[in-house]
């Protein structure tokens, strides 16, 4: 199977957060793809086959996306938005054609997947029962096997470099008025976002000078500084799904970090301490996940936890959309007793 010619490209449907969009068919979205079974180097997965036929909600335009393959910072993403079934939260990969990763990360959608419809409109007939696997999708979700024969496999979250090849610098003022035009964020929150993406950049300008001159030694808004361990702690607690829990202040959490900021290996970061004091609920607990860099599958030595509703917010990323599901340590999280 080839790609579609470029004449015979949908036109970009120019899509907003709140539009109601209906995902395309599965013969539609497969004439896109090429033999790789992707488009613009953004390969459609088995996961994604279940919401074929199905009208959704666009939950943010994926118009840029920040680097956590290789750091490099933000970049570029064209005609791509995520969807969610309603406005809370976005439609997320269940890792079942990957070896059941459990990373969670919200699907990409191309426009050309998609097509706009009335939301006032009659409902679209019963789709089909949902496919769960094609030959050109399953057999791309792995790549080749190393030396040792152990499997590699591919996803979005692998492929997002050459998804998104061009590097978004934070001058380009024209990201934040997309963030406002399409819906992402409102003008305040662009403003914010943009005053701490300058602080942090004053902040790591003034770590050249001597420790007296600078402010909070140099670090980034959010202020977490390195741990004082060598050898990190740990505490397993069997937190369940459905329980109650309390994220730690922020100093108890450096308090179990290493100089890197890691425990045992996971970090703790700027956009995980806004949550710190917050009640939530465990949504699961992770045993598994896919290395980005890699395609290696990490089997952890103790699960980690994710909170339902707790997510990446980019609000010291530029406004990034791709709400990336944090993992917790149990020794980060203290156990509420619910009230009758």
């Amino acid at each position: 199977m080839t790609q579609f010619e470029a004449s015979a490209r949908p036109m970009a449907l120019g899509l907003k957060v709140g539009e109601v969009v209906e995902v395309r068919g599965v013969e539609e979205i497969m004439a896109t793809l090429d033999e790789k079974g992707e488009l613009d180097g953004l390969p459609f997965m088995p996961e994604m086959l279940p919401f074929c036929g199905r009208r959704m909600t666009v939950h943010k335009v994926a118009h840029k996306l920040c680097d956590t393959v290789t750091g490099t910072g933000m970049r570029r993403m064209r005609d791509a938005v995520h969807l969610t079934g309603h406005l809370t939260t976005g439609a997320r990969c269940d890792g079942s054609a990957h070896g059941g990763c459990q990373t969670a990360c919200a699907l990409y959608w191309k426009e050309a997947w998609l097509k706009r419809v009335d939301p006032g409109g009659p409902p679209p007939d019963p789709a089909p029962e949902p496919l769960r696997s094609l030959p050109l999708l399953e057999v791309n979700t792995c790549r080749e096997p190393d030396a040792d024969g152990e499997v590699r496999y591919r996803c979005q979250a692998t492929e997002l470099l050459r998804a998104a090849p061009e590097a978004l610098p934070f001058r380009d003022l024209g990201q934040y008025v997309t963030d406002v035009r399409v819906g992402n964020a409102g003008v305040l929150a662009t403003l914010r976002t943009i005053f701490f993406g300058l602080f942090n950049r004053f902040q790591r300008a003034t770590r050249r000078l001597p420790r007296w001159m600078r402010f909070r030694d140099g670090m980034e808004w959010g202020f977490v500084p390195p741990g004082p361990n060598t050898t990190t702690p740990t505490e397993l607690s069997d937190l369940q799904p459905g329980e109650l829990v309390r994220i730690k202040p922020r100093d108890a959490i450096v308090a179990t970090l290493d100089k890197r900021r890691l425990n045992r290996g996971m970090g703790f970061e700027e956009e995980m301490a806004r949550y710190c004091g917050r009640v939530a609920r465990v949504a699961a607990r992770v045993e598994r996940c896919i290395d980005e860099k890699t395609g290696r599958m990490l089997q952890m030595k103790s699960p980690c936890i994710v909170l339902d509703g707790v997510v990446c917010a980019g609000v010291y990323k530029a406004n990034c959309p791709r709400a990336f599901v944090p993992f917790w340590r149990e020794i980060w999280l203290e156990r509420v007793t619910e009230e009758n």
